[in-house]
C-alpha cells in the first residue's frame, strides 16, 4: 500500500529529526542479502547502539536537503539504500568490515558516510572501521595528560635522593 502526502511528510520530519540528532549517518547498499544476512546485520547493528533502516532516497534527500549540508552525499542516493545511524563516528564502519570479513562477502556493501560534517566515499570503508572511537580519544588523552605529570614526579624524586646523596658525601667529607 502507498503511503499518502501526510504519511511522506511525517516520515520526512522523522528522517530530519533523526538527523539532526545523529552526527553519523553510513549509507549502504543492502540488495542481495538475504533475510537471515539482514536480520544478522541488524543484529549486530543493535548490539552496538546503532540503528539501520532501509529508507527511500527520495525521502532521505527531501530531509537532508531541509537540513543543509549533505549536498556531497546526494550521489550515493541512489538503488536500495539502508542506513545506519550512529553516535560513535566508527562503530557502523567497525560492523560492515567485521560483517563483510565473516562473511566473506561483498554485501552490504558503503556508498557513502557523513561523519560530523565530513564526507566519505565507498571507498572510505577502511578508513572510517580504523577511525578511534570517543571513549578512545579520551583514554589517550588523559594517558598523554598524566604522562607528563608522572614524568615530572618522577625526576623529582629521583634528583631528591641525588641531592640528598650528594650533600651525605659532602657532609662525610667535612667531617673526615
Amino acid at each position: 500500500m502507498a503511503m499518502t502526502r501526510t504519511q511522506k511528510a511525517a516520515a520526512v520530519e522523522q528522517l530530519v529529526e533523526k538527523l539532526e540528532q545523529t552526527p553519523t549517518i553510513y549509507i549502504t547498499n543492502y540488495s542481495g542479502l538475504t533475510v537471515e544476512q539482514a536480520t544478522e546485520l541488524r543484529s549486530r547493528f543493535r548490539e552496538a547502539g546503532v540503528e539501520y533502516k532501509v529508507i527511500k532516497n527520495t525521502m532521505l534527500r527531501l530531509a537532508m536537503e531541509r537540513i543543509g549540508g549533505y549536498d556531497e552525499v546526494f550521489g550515493a542516493l541512489h538503488g536500495p539504500t539502508a542506513v545506519a545511524f550512529s553516535a560513535e563516528p566508527s562503530a557502523p564502519g567497525r560492523i560492515i568490515k567485521k560483517y563483510l570479513d565473516d562473511t566473506k562477502g561483498e554485501l552490504p556493501a558503503l556508498k557513502g558516510a557523513h561523519v560530523e560534517g565530513a564526507v566519505y566515499h565507498a571507498d572510505a570503508l577502511e578508513v572510517l572501521a580504523s577511525l578511534k572511537s570517543k571513549d578512545e580519544l579520551i583514554g589517550e588523552i588523559i594517558g598523554l595528560l598524566q604522562s607528563p605529570i608522572t614524568n615530572v614526579v618522577g625526576a623529582l624524586q629521583a634528583q631528591g635522593g641525588n641531592i640528598v646523596g650528594a650533600i651525605k658525601t659532602i657532609a662525610e667529607k667535612a667531617q673526615a
